[in-house]
Parts: C-alpha cells; structure tokens; sequence
C-alpha cells in the first residue's frame, strides 16, 4: 500500500498525527475518576487509566463515562482526518487512526504511560470502517460477555478487524484502510502481551474481580 503525498501536503499530515496524538493523550479516566470523587486512578488496581481500572472503584457510570470518552476521542480524531484532509484524505484519516490510539497507550502528560487502546481503537474502527466496526464492537461484548474476561473480548475484536476489513472491501488486500486497521490492531494487542501470558497461565482476572495488586494489566 502506497500513498502519494505531495511534498507540500506534508506538513498538514504532520499537523493532523499531531493533533490526533493530543487528542488521543486526554486521560479521560484519570479525570474522570478524579472529578466523580474517586481520587487518583493509577493508585488503585492496576494503576491503569483505562475504563477497566475505573470499574475497579465501584462506580459503573464513572466506567461507562471513561469508555464513552475514549471511545469517542478515536472518532473524533478520526473525523478530524477527514475534515482537514482535502485531497490527501486516505493518509488523513489514516493517520489519525494511528497516532490517536498511540497517544491513548502513550500519552505525553503522564510520562507516556497509557492505557491499551481498545476503547480508543474502537472508537477508530467505528470512524474509520463504520460497518467493520460494529461488528468488532460486537465481536468484543460477546467475547467479554461469554468469557467473562474483558482481555478475551478484546483481543478477539482486535483480531477480527483486519480480516473484517477484508471481507468488508471484498478481499482486497491492497485496501489502503486495511493498513491502519492493521497498525492499530497490532498495537492493541502488543500492549495485551501481560494479559495474554495470564490467559495461556489460566491467572487472567474474570469482569468484576476486584485486584488491588498494582502488577496487573488492564485491556483498556
């Protein structure tokens, strides 16, 4: 997969992956958690900012909120791609597919030490490919759902959204949306990589667990 980008538009693409890392940096868990009265996040649990961690405290509607945000941070920025992106579309959107969800695992206000991406890389998918991100929303409530286990349910989405996409666009591997489904799946599941060891060793923690240990690793 080639784009071909005008040397002149280079700046604006470097402008709109910008834009989409500090966007996708908001700790929406962390403030979120801090406004409800929850106090710090990365204190408690795993440490994580994730929508996973904030169910820790007790409260859903504070986890519920935190998903909704980070989930909608991935489309926001993905819409800004397409906003800003003129003719230089598919590297647009493309783009700020990929550097929103990286802001999310490494965000520059808290020493790059983020979440896993799967809200916000949903929250891309939905942007991005809207019929292959239903379904890999989907995919990842049943698979949490039916496993009871959130990691499952998101490995198995972010699993599935490259071959949907290749479904999606009738096994077209030259799709140019294939490749950043491609990098934010891959990125989402390397920063699974504790969460999977756990799942082969059977010590994964099931939905609703409650660890205070700070070794844990969250899905999201």
């Amino acid at each position: 997969m080639m784009w071909h980008i005008p040397f002149s538009a280079m700046p604006l693409m470097a402008g709109i992956a910008l834009i989409a890392y500090m966007i996708g940096s908001i700790p929406f868990g962390m403030l979120i958690s801090q406004l409800g009265g929850e106090g710090d996040i990365r204190k408690i649990g795993s440490g994580n900012i994730g929508a996973t961690n904030v169910l820790r405290t007790g409260n859903r509607k504070l986890a519920a909120l935190t998903l909704l945000c980070d989930m909608g941070k991935g489309s926001f920025a993905v819409s800004c791609g397409y906003i800003f992106g003129l003719v230089n579309l598919t590297p647009a959107i493309s783009l700020a597919a990929i550097f929103v969800v990286l802001g999310h695992c490494f965000p520059v206000w808290l020493g790059f030490k983020g979440g896993k991406g799967v809200a916000t890389g949903l929250g891309v998918a939905l942007a991005l490919t809207p019929i292959s991100g239903v379904l890999c929303c989907i995919i990842w409530l049943l698979g949490a759902k039916f496993s009871k286990i959130s990691s499952v349910g998101a490995l198995s989405a972010f699993i599935a959204w490259p071959l949907v996409v290749i479904i999606e666009y009738h096994f077209n591997l030259k799709e140019p949306l294939l490749f950043p489904a491609l990098v934010v799946s891959l990125l989402v599941i390397w920063r699974h990589k504790a969460n999977i060891y756990r799942l082969a060793e059977g010590t994964e923690p099931r939905i609703g667990d409650k660890k205070e240990q700070s070794t844990l690793s969250d899905p999201t």
